[in-house]
């Protein structure tokens, strides 16, 4: 694995935009860590990637890290090989080998200077609140069981969007740098018992959103 930031540092790869979902529950979130026995959910893709790629070297960036737990539906990263297989072929062959709580949605050619963190222009987080007791989505839920004041959150909503200083809503070692973030939208819907939040910012510090939706609620 390359460094972070960097392509291969013998070039000759080429670069591939990559779509994903995952389901987070069994991951210590998408960024690879140190420890080898940490599960995430990019360390899981490399390893599988350099199954595929007989050992060769392979770079796998992704737009941004993600909590513990975190799923995610959309998830934009960047795949850098020196291969000869088609997008997909490379896509179909790492599905196939992928745990099936991970899934490649697209493989496409990319500029050999996109960079799937650098060229993000915003990232979306959808928050789902369970008004009532539901049997299917309890991974996928806050189980809160109790009905919520949809206005008045409305309201509150407003108040966030635009660019803050999240510091209060921040972990201690987020502190070390810069915590304004630009809310660019804040919406709240209710659908089939559920009440939806859906949050697009620059980025998100770590827990950000489950404590300003705590806040609302």
């Amino acid at each position: 694995m390359a460094k972070r930031g960097e392509g291969l540092r013998d070039g000759g790869g080429q670069r591939f935009r990559v779509v994903l979902e995952f389901d987070g529950t069994a991951y210590r979130g998408w960024q690879k860590q140190g420890e080898k026995s940490v599960r995430t959910v990019q360390g899981v893709i490399l390893e599988r990637a350099v199954e595929l790629f007989a050992g060769g070297k392979v770079d796998l960036q992704g737009n941004g890290r993600t909590d513990a737990g975190v799923h995610a539906l959309e998830y934009t990263a960047h795949l850098e090989v020196v291969t000869r297989l088609s997008p997909d072929e490379i896509k179909d062959a790492l599905n196939r080998l992928l745990p099936r709580d991970i899934a490649i949605l697209e493989l496409v050619p990319a500029d050999s200077r996109f960079h799937a963190r650098h060229h993000c222009v915003g990232r979306s987080y959808l928050y789902q609140i369970a008004e009532e007791p539901r049997a299917f989505f309890r991974r996928y839920v806050w189980d809160l069981d109790a009905a919520l004041d949809l206005s008045l959150m409305q309201q509150t909503a407003t108040l966030f969007v635009g660019m803050h200083d999240c510091a209060a809503f921040a972990e201690k070692q987020e502190l070390k740098k810069s915590t304004l973030v630009l809310i660019k939208a804040l919406r709240l819907e209710r659908v089939a018992g559920m009440l939806l939040v859906r949050v697009v910012a620059s980025h998100f510090l770590w827990h950000l959103v489950r404590r300003l939706v705590g806040t609302m609620a």
